[in-house]
């Protein structure tokens, strides 16, 4: 039925209002790809909620924050908590949930289309469709690998559900394999502008993404605008139309000094080395679980249960460690305490942020390493911000959060490549645009000084690289 109502809506635009054929083709197809993928995140996002609420139920003592105060820390270390046995279970739940989800992969998906963007990425440059049954299954097991602690997240799947949706509308008016792979990237820049609940970021990531040097492809840009909108706006009807992490106090993070784009420059070095380090032990745990002549449901099995070893020390690592980020950005809890302990405390964070993920991942559980990219940023510019308002005069003004939100940008345009996206989503997700100048500043050098550094390997350099355009 919405196939064929597709098809004579098509065909009426077309024949009825006088529009360039290939322009009214290519608005109406990427609108239907945006209204389809935010309808498929709407689904994919509720079935994440019912999976935390679920998990958060039986567990609900284990979820504490390692990071807000030194007596939460404490905390976990009492008689009751450790006798606490949601909080035993949890150990074992990144296990069973990365268990399931990959079983469940190579049951019904077939093996290349099960690492998200990559896979996206990867399907793009081989002029390749993604098959509709990825939709489903890839949500599903997505679901059970991060709802049930698995240190990743929901970005990489929601790419590739975005990215299949415009393969499913492909095959649906059999388009040619150019203006297939358009509206693929369409509906990978539609995931994230619903998921982020950043329309702006969505529509660049989706021209961005699949090149590692500045280049970007051309040709998707206006339909993964058009999508970006339309997916964007069915979402938000749905879960409202606030940003992810609202920033309190805003006028605090204002840019008004010169002389912080110093103490910028240093975190641009430390984001650097951050994500070369994150690489580096993602890498290592994909040839180190590769190497093993075991099943594929045990690697992923031992990933996750050294992954619920690793949460029940510090329980914000599991997950997409989102309530990190928001908490940061609330103005009080994570820095409400600026000692030495808690600068600490963020370093450790990121350490074991990076470990947990390449163990969730890289042994092959479902699930995207954008969200933990974010997270890994922000710990790191939080823990620079900490350094340098010890260290610098008061007149100089410096406020940690402001560094964690430049440091989310940043670690996203070293490590994934796409700064113009990063600038963007950052301050669309935060709600804060008072910090354009100094992201803008981080973000190119961090790009800059991690060229031939990338978490995707499907990435090439440019289109003179990519086999679709040799």
């Amino acid at each position: 039925m919405l196939k064929q109502l597709s098809i004579r809506v098509l065909k009426f635009f077309l024949a009825g209002h006088g529009m360039s054929g290939r322009m009214g083709k290519y608005f109406l197809l990427a609108v239907l790809v945006g209204v389809l993928t935010g309808f498929v995140t709407v689904g994919f996002y509720w079935m994440i909620g019912l999976a935390k609420t679920l998990v958060e139920t039986g567990c609900a003592h284990a979820f504490v924050s390692t990071l807000s105060t030194p007596q939460a820390t404490k905390a976990l270390w009492t008689r009751s908590a450790l006798l606490d046995p949601g909080r035993w279970i949890l150990v074992f739940l990144p296990a069973l949930g990365a268990v399931l989800g990959s079983l469940l992969l190579r049951r019904f998906a077939r093996v290349e289309h099960a690492r998200g963007t990559d896979s996206a990425v990867r399907a793009f440059h081989r002029g390749e469709s993604i098959p509709r049954t990825v939709i489903p299954v890839k949500s599903v097991a997505s679901v059970l690998t991060v709802g049930f602690g698995g240190s990743a997240g929901y970005e990489g799947p929601v790419t590739l559900l975005g990215a299949a949706c415009g393969s499913v509308v492909n095959r649906w008016f059999h388009l040619s394999p150019r203006e297939s792979r358009i509206l693929m990237a369409a509906g990978l820049g539609a995931g994230i502008a619903a998921l982020f609940r950043a329309p702006l970021a969505g529509a660049i990531f989706g021209s961005e993404i699949f090149y590692s040097s500045s280049d970007i492809e051309a040709d998707t840009i206006m339909p993964s605008v058009v999508a970006s909108v339309m997916s964007y706006t069915v979402f938000a009807a749905f879960f409202g139309w606030d940003p992810l992490f609202a920033m309190s106090e805003q006028n605090l993070f204002a840019f008004q000094n010169g002389l912080r784009l110093l103490p910028y420059l240093l975190l641009a070095l430390v984001v650097v080395f951050g994500a070369r380090l994150y690489i580096s032990v993602f890498r290592g745990a994909e040839r180190w679980f590769a190497a093993r002549p075991w099943p594929v449901w045990v690697r992923v099995g031992l990933g996750g249960l050294l992954v619920g070893l690793i949460g029940f020390a510090v329980p914000d690592v599991l997950g997409s460690s989102y309530s990190t980020i928001a908490a940061a950005f609330g103005g009080d809890g994570l820095y409400a305490h600026a000692g030495t302990a808690t600068l600490l405390g963020f370093l450790a964070f990121f350490l074991l942020k990076c470990v947990a993920t390449a163990l969730t991942v890289g042994s092959g559980g479902s699930g995207g390493v954008f969200a933990p990219a974010l997270a890994c940023g922000g710990a790191l510019g939080a823990a620079t911000g900490l350094f340098c308002q010890q260290v610098l005069p008061a007149s100089v003004g410096i406020h940690p959060a402001s560094f964690a939100l430049v440091g989310m940008a940043a670690f996203m345009a070293s490590a994934i490549r796409v700064p113009l996206t990063a600038v963007v989503m950052v301050a669309e997700i935060s709600g804060n645009h008072q910090l354009l100048v100094p992201t803008m500043w981080v973000c190119g050098i961090a790009f800059w000084l991690n060229n031939g550094w990338s978490l995707y390997r499907s990435q090439v350099h440019s289109r003179a690289s990519s086999p679709l355009h040799s």
